[in-house]
């Protein structure tokens, strides 16, 4: 039975809203960074002889979840633009903290922090073969658009949705790119076949398909920072963990596991990219890109399995 889930502990609900309003507190993307040391800490436990709950529990569970921290906090962010307050530049500024004297703003994280946590539980149950978390990160901001009165998609100015020549001439009007140095295709390509690899070989040398993740979403520290022309890798670097696991599992040689991992990242990379042009440019709240990249990632992974070329994925694994 489903309540047999964490839906059927009241603890975990409490703890989603919690996780929810502390996003909207902090910011969606420091509370992405804090998910990023979660799971470093966790896999270092894990690899100590314990604590492997501090990864799933923790660092994707309930309080740091990217689907309830971060997804919280970025409709958070959406709603705090609408109604004009002025903590924030836009409704895609998911590095601000809100603070806490705006208590709507605090509900509104909390709320989706709930609704985070019950649509995750509800597709693993259902054992749907995506990384789930990542679905819903991508769900939920598609929810607060509509919820709070945006377009999904917005108003296109170019000659065609992936049109980003506009912002190239910086027009009025121009779509809002997602990173303005990891846009152009060859570049993400590029960063791509990097970051593969480094997921690849992480995987192969550690045995967490996660690890790899963890370290992206930690050293957005920097971004959060400020620090110039820093690239966004955790759509590429936990695909390419993704295709190594896959290939391994299959039995195929590291030399081949590699390649795998390699074509993963590129593929990550690429629909992160296809996301940001469709959904996140001509809107006017932050739609996550890497989400759709390591979802649309995930389901590539489940269609290897279904037609033979991998044995296993890791979703049943993480339950992610």
């Amino acid at each position: 039975m489903v309540l047999e889930t964490a839906l059927g502990d009241p603890v975990f609900w409490m703890a989603a809203l919690a996780g929810g309003a502390f996003g909207a507190a902090i910011g969606a993307l420091p509370a992405f960074v804090f998910t990023g040391f979660m799971v470093i800490a966790g896999e270092a436990a894990a690899f100590a002889g314990g604590g492997e709950e501090i990864t799933g529990a923790i660092g994707f569970g309930p309080i740091f979840g990217p689907h309830i921290a971060f997804a919280g906090g970025a409709a958070a962010a959406a709603y705090a633009a609408k109604q004009g307050y002025p903590e924030l530049d836009d409704g895609k500024d998911i590095a601000s903290a809100l603070g806490t004297h705006r208590i709507d703003v605090l509900a509104v994280g909390a709320i989706f922090g709930i609704f985070g946590f019950a649509a995750t539980e509800l597709l693993n149950y259902a054992g749907f073969g995506t990384d789930n978390i990542a679905l819903i990160v991508f769900v939920s901001a598609l929810v607060h658009r509509v919820v709070f009165g945006y377009d999904i998609i917005g108003e296109v100015y170019g000659d065609n949705i992936f049109d980003m020549s506009p912002a190239e001439r910086d027009e009025e009007n121009a779509p809002g790119i997602w990173l303005p140095w990891q846009y152009k295709w060859s570049g993400v390509a590029s960063i791509g076949i990097i970051g593969g690899l480094i997921g690849g070989f992480v995987f192969l040398v550690t045995d967490s398909p996660v690890l790899v993740f963890g370290i992206s979403a930690a050293s957005l520290v920097f971004l959060n920072c400020g620090v110039d022309n820093f690239p966004v890798t955790h759509h590429i670097t936990l695909p390419g963990s993704v295709g190594a696991f896959g290939a391994l599992s299959a039995g195929m040689g590291e030399p081949i596991v590699m390649l795998f991992a390699l074509g993963f990242g590129v593929f990550g990379a690429l629909m992160g990219e296809v996301c940001n042009r469709v959904f996140y440019a001509h809107g006017k709240t932050h739609v996550d890109p890497p989400a759709f990249g390591i979802a649309a990632s995930g389901l590539l992974a489940t269609l290897l399995v279904a037609v033979g070329v991998f044995d296993a994925s890791i979703w049943p694994t993480f339950g992610l």
